[in-house]
């Protein structure tokens, strides 16, 4: 007999829930529930922003789907980028007076947009698009920004902005040191991690090759004084990045001169992206007046 009725039914049941299908996918399945619905998504941003809107008011991270699980996360991160860009205050990156925007960074978003960090990978169906990462790009209302700046004291840093000529002795692991330059092989990721640097600042740099190199150096140990600033539109940052088995982790020393004043500050224990991060932050903090990164002459 029950043989019988799930005979009977069975063909009713899958009926129904082939009505039903479409509707759900309508309705409930987030933008990322899909292949094709996180396709869509990724491709549209979402809000619309005004037009012209400086890139130094945007700024992007790469999050896990293109749900809510990590959106407000990269919202927050965003906007203490921008606020950084705008301002060129590097130290409002980790201003505790930054820590309430956390659970309001929406507040200030104009638009934003995904982007698949895996389309050209084949999609496996057991993985979906929930684990997929996107690089989400968030723009951020002119307006409120600098409102948001004026309220930290700060404003934004108008005008024309120096690039970073980079001038560095690397000593890594394995001997012989070597320049920083684009045709130096060794640095291949340096150079990489450089360039992402001053992005994350809204700073340009300019790796130079051998040729331009021949401008400051006169052997791999020994300096030329430096021309006066600025160089092409760069300050020129001179220095040496070594590797320290002991700590371990890489040693920076830089010095630069601005506006008559000589800079030099340093960092120790880190990997090398913290330390290209503390050349452009100190390069920032100098270039837009708002304090120095030496030591002895730091203002906050």
């Amino acid at each position: 007999m029950f043989r019988s009725l799930r005979v009977l039914f069975l063909p009713l049941i899958c009926l129904l829930l082939a009505v039903m299908r479409p509707a759900v996918a309508a309705n409930d399945t987030p933008a990322n529930g899909n292949y094709l619905g996180s396709r869509l998504v990724a491709s549209q941003p979402q809000g619309t922003c005004p037009p012209d809107i400086s890139p130094f008011y945007q700024a992007y991270e790469i999050v896990t789907g293109t749900d809510m699980r990590q959106r407000p996360w990269g919202f927050a991160r965003t906007l203490r980028e921008v606020l950084v860009k705008v301002s060129g205050d590097p130290r409002l990156k980790d201003d505790p007076r930054t820590a309430p925007l956390t659970d309001r960074a929406a507040d200030f978003v104009a638009c934003f947009g995904y982007a698949d960090q895996m389309a050209d990978i084949p999609l496996h169906d057991e993985q979906g698009t929930y684990d997929r990462p996107y690089k989400l790009t968030v723009t951020f209302d002119p307006g409120k920004i600098d409102a948001l700046l004026a309220t930290f004291g700060d404003k934004p840093w108008r005008g024309a902005r120096p690039g970073i000529l980079p001038v560095l002795l690397v000593r890594g692991p394995k001997p012989p040191p070597y320049l920083l330059s684009t045709d130096e092989p060794r640095a291949k990721e340096q150079r990489a991690a450089f360039i992402e640097a001053a992005g994350q600042f809204g700073i340009r740099v300019l790796i130079p090759n051998q040729r331009l190199l021949g401008d400051f150096v006169a052997s791999i140990d020994h300096f030329k004084p430096a021309p006066a600033p600025p160089y092409l539109g760069n300050m020129l940052v001179s220095g040496t990045l070594e590797w320290n088995e002991t700590l371990p982790g890489w040693i920076g020393n830089w010095a630069t001169q601005w506006d008559h004043v000589d800079h030099r500050w340093g960092i120790r224990g880190v990997n090398y992206d913290a330390a290209f991060r503390d050349i452009v932050a100190g390069v920032e903090l100098i270039a837009s007046g708002n304090g120095s990164p030496d030591p002895d002459h730091a203002q906050h």
